[in-house]
């Protein structure tokens, strides 16, 4: 693979932020499947309801979307949202009151 195949602004991440209903036993049910789900389709989570992975490009993110589209709950809100490589970098990170350093990005070389 060529370097600029590899570029800060062609990689991807995919977060899915989701606020989901759990004030019945069903609800709480497909909430625990749809989490289980990304957890299953290698998203890593970030946050409560916040969930994150790494994509080679734009291409691997729209098949992403798709299968987080087809495996919604029936209530609920999804958000999806994508940052090229660059953007992650530039995240600012807070714990408590205290600034975190920048998340290293993932060896680029050792997703492949």
């Amino acid at each position: 693979m060529s370097a600029s195949q590899l570029s800060g602004y062609r990689l991807m991440w995919i977060f899915v932020m989701f606020d989901l209903p759990v004030t019945t036993r069903a609800q709480a049910r497909a909430a625990t499947k749809f989490r289980e789900f990304l957890l299953d389709e290698g998203f890593e989570k970030s946050q409560f309801s916040v969930y994150a992975r790494f994509c080679n490009g734009k291409e691997q993110f729209e098949t992403y979307m798709r299968r987080v589209e087809s495996s919604l709950p029936d209530r609920g809100d999804v958000h999806i949202l994508s940052f090229t490589d660059r953007q992650y970098e530039n995240i600012v990170r807070f714990s408590g009151q205290r600034r975190r350093r920048q998340r290293k990005n993932p060896d680029q070389l050792a997703l492949f």
